[in-house]
C-alpha cells in the first residue's frame, strides 16, 4: 500500500548518468533505516520540481526519503570521483550518498535527487556511510538560506531520522538529508577520469556534461574549450556572490566544486559577522587555506586542476593544449573582478561604472576591517541611510568616506528612491547568523522542537525584505561569546 502511494507522486525518474561508462558509478541500494521518521519536508520545493507529494502520508514520505522504499523507476547509484583535498590528490566518491534518479521539472530543468547519509558504498573508505541529525539539518538551513539570497546552490528537500544512532565522538541521532542539484558532476569527477580512465572515458564525461549543462556549445569549433570557459565564468560569478554576502565555504576542495556553478557540500561553512578578510571557521583549516580572502584565488587554483584534466581534449599537441588552457584561465581574474565590483556597486546603489568606484569600495572595506564592523549590518544601515553608535560610524574616516559616496551618487541617473531600491535588492537584511543556526539545531536535536528552525527558515526565505523588524535576526552575537568554530560533520 505504501509503495503504491509512493508511486503516485509523479516521480518519473530518469537515469541518464548511468549511460556513462561504468567507471563513473556503482549501482547501489540505500541501506535500510530501522525506524524512519520525516522531521522536515520542503513542500514548495517538491512542487516546483513537479513532485505530487500532497497526498502522500508521513509514513510514505519517511520511507522514500530514508531509502527504504523507492519509486519503481528508481535505479540508485553512487558516483565515483577524486579530488584535491587541501591541495593533496586522493581517490574519493560518494561514501555515504546515493543518487536515486533525475527529475525533470515542469519547466524542463533536470535535477538529481540524492540521499545523503544513506549507508556504505564502495567509496566509503572505512566510513559507516551514515550521517548525524545536526549536520543534516544544518545543510538544510544553510542551503535554503543560500537559495533565498540568490546564490546558485544545491537545495534540501527533506530530512529523515533513521531510528538508529551513529557513532562519532558520542552516539548521535542518525539522519538522511535529501538534496537536489542540477547535477553532482564535480571538478573531481574529471580528475578521476583523467587519472583512472581512458581518453574515451574522459571524452564521454565531457560530452555528457555539455549535453546536460551547456548544449548551446555542442557545435562550437572546440566544444571542450568552450566547456572550460563556461565553467570558469560560472565559478567566477559564484565565488563573487559568496564574497558579496560574506559566505565562507570552508572546504573548497576540487571534489566540492561543481561544473554547474552551484554551491554544494555544506560542511564547515558559515557567514562572517565582523568583517575580517582572514576569517576562517573550519576547525581543520589551521593554515587558513580556505579563508574568506583566499576563496577567489582557490577558485582559480581549482580551475587549473580542471584544465589539467581536460588537456587531452583541448589539443593533441600537449604544449599547445597547455597554452590554450593558460589563455582561458587568464580570463578568470578579470571575470571574477567584474562580477565582484559590479555587485559592490549595487550594494552602494551605483548603476553607472566610474573609475573611482574601486577605490571607494576598498576604502569602505578597509574602514570596516579597522573598526571591526559587522559586514552585513554595515551595508544594511547604509541602505537605510541610518547608522548606529558603533566605532565605524562615529569615526572621522567614515564621515569622510560617506561624503565621497554621496558625491559619487550625484553622478547617477537613478533617483534617490531607485538607488535605495537597488541597495535593498543587493544587501540582505538578514543572513543565517551562526549563533541563530546553532540555536535552532540545539532545539531540534536536543528537544525535538522544530519550531525555532521553522521560524528561522521562514525569515531566511525573505532575506531582502526590509519590512522584517525582528531585531534578534539581524543582531550579531554577543562579543563575549567564544569564537565560532565549524566541523566537517556533513
Amino acid at each position: 500500500m505504501v509503495t503504491q502511494m509512493i508511486n503516485q507522486a509523479a516521480w518519473d525518474l530518469e537515469d541518464t548518468y548511468s549511460e556513462l561508462p561504468e567507471l563513473f558509478y556503482t549501482k547501489q541500494q540505500p541501506a535500510q533505516a530501522k525506524d524512519p521518521e520525516l522531521v522536515i519536508f520542503n513542500q514548495p520545493l517538491a512542487k516546483s520540481i513537479g513532485l505530487q507529494t500532497e497526498k502522500l502520508s508521513g509514513e510514505a514520505l519517511a520511507n522514500v526519503f530514508s531509502g527504504n522504499q523507492l519509486p519503481d523507476e528508481a535505479d540508485p547509484l553512487a558516483q565515483a570521483y577524486a579530488g584535491h583535498q587541501f591541495g593533496h590528490f586522493t581517490m574519493l566518491g560518494d561514501g555515504r550518498a546515493v543518487l536515486i534518479g533525475e527529475k525533470l521539472s515542469p519547466s524542463g530543468e533536470r535535477f538529481d535527487i540524492q540521499l545523503k547519509g544513506a549507508g556504505r558504498t564502495p567509496y566509503s573508505r572505512g566510513g559507516d556511510g551514515r550521517a548525524a541529525l545536526g549536520p543534516m539539518l544544518r545543510e538544510y538551513i544553510i542551503s535554503e538560506a543560500m537559495h533565498g539570497l540568490g546564490i546558485p546552490t544545491s537545495r534540501s528537500l527533506a530530512v529523515t531520522t533513521t531510528g538508529e544512532k551513529v557513532r562519532r565522538e558520542t552516539f548521535l541521532t542518525g539522519a538522511i538529508v535529501t538534496r537536489i542539484a542540477s547535477s553532482h558532476i564535480r571538478v573531481g569527477t574529471f580528475e578521476y577520469a583523467a587519472r583512472w580512465g581512458s581518453l574515451e572515458d574522459l571524452k564521454a564525461l565531457a560530452d555528457y556534461t555539455i549535453n546536460r549543462h551547456f548544449p548551446e556549445i555542442k557545435e562550437h569549433e572546440n566544444p571542450y574549450l568552450s566547456l572550460y570557459e563556461k565553467v570558469i565564468d560560472r565559478q567566477a560569478s559564484l565565488i563573487a556572490g559568496w564574497q558579496l554576502i560574506g559566505f565562507i565555504h570552508g572546504v573548497m576542495n576540487t571534489d566540492n566544486m561543481t561544473v554547474s556553478g552551484e554551491t554544494i557540500d555544506y560542511g564547515p561553512c558559515a557567514f562572517m559577522n565582523q568583517y575580517d578578510p582572514k576569517t576562517v571557521f573550519s576547525s581543520i583549516d589551521v593554515n587558513g587555506r580556505y579563508a574568506y580572502e583566499n576563496q577567489p584565488g582557490i577558485g582559480e587554483w581549482n580551475l587549473a586542476r580542471f584544465a589539467e584534466a581536460l588537456l587531452p581534449l583541448f589539443q593533441e599537441d600537449s604544449e599547445k593544449a597547455v597554452a590554450t588552457a593558460q589563455h582561458a584561465l587568464g580570463n578568470y581574474a578579470k571575470l571574477y573582478w567584474g562580477y565582484w565590483l559590479s555587485g559592490m556597486r549595487k550594494k552602494l546603489g551605483l548603476a553607472i561604472e566610474k573609475e573611482e568606484d574601486e577605490s571607494l569600495v576598498k576604502e569602505l572595506l578597509q574602514l570596516m576591517e579597522n573598526h571591526e564592523a559587522d559586514f552585513t549590518n554595515t551595508f544594511r544601515l547604509l541602505t537605510l541611510n541610518d547608522q548606529d553608535n558603533s566605532e565605524l560610524f562615529t569615526s572621522r574616516g567614515f564621515r569622510e568616506w560617506k561624503k565621497k559616496w554621496k558625491e559619487r551618487q550625484t553622478a547617477e541617473l537613478n533617483t534617490k528612491k531607485e538607488m535605495e531600491a537597488l541597495m535593498k535588492e543587493n544587501n540582505p537584511f538578514i543572513i543565517p547568523r551562526n549563533h541563530l543556526v546553532e540555536e535552532a539545531l540545539e532545539a531540534a536535536v536536543e528537544k525535538q522542537d522544530y519550531s525555532v528552525m521553522n521560524q528561522l527558515l521562514d525569515i531566511l526565505s525573505r532575506p531582502y525584505d526590509y519590512n522584517q523588524i525582528q531585531e534578534k535576526y539581524f543582531l550579531p552575537p554577543n562579543p563575549s561569546d567564544e569564537p565560532f568554530v565549524t566541523y566537517c560533520g556533513t
